[in-house]
């Protein structure tokens, strides 16, 4: 598992003021535009449709995931007004 990996899945349960910025993986001094192919490459990364698997520890994972990406991406648009 790579460093981003772990701190974006960590940063779905421990609070902290950067929260979303980690879960995607950016640093928070990113321009809107990395903000949103952050948003795009962890979407990608995480779409329960991509999965090739029928688990469903796994589909739920990937729900999950992608349910915490989104709000992510909406807490930095509604926090930076893009």
């Amino acid at each position: 598992m790579r460093p981003l990996d772990f701190e974006s899945i960590k940063a779905m349960f421990v609070k902290d003021a950067d929260q979303a910025y980690k879960i995607l993986e950016i640093d928070p001094k990113a321009s809107v535009a990395e903000i949103k192919q952050a948003y795009r490459t962890m979407v990608k990364k995480y779409h329960p449709d991509r999965l090739q698997t029928k688990d469903p520890a796994m589909v739920k994972g990937a729900q999950e995931k992608f349910r915490v990406v989104q709000e992510a991406y909406e807490t930095l648009k509604n926090e930076r007004q893009f």
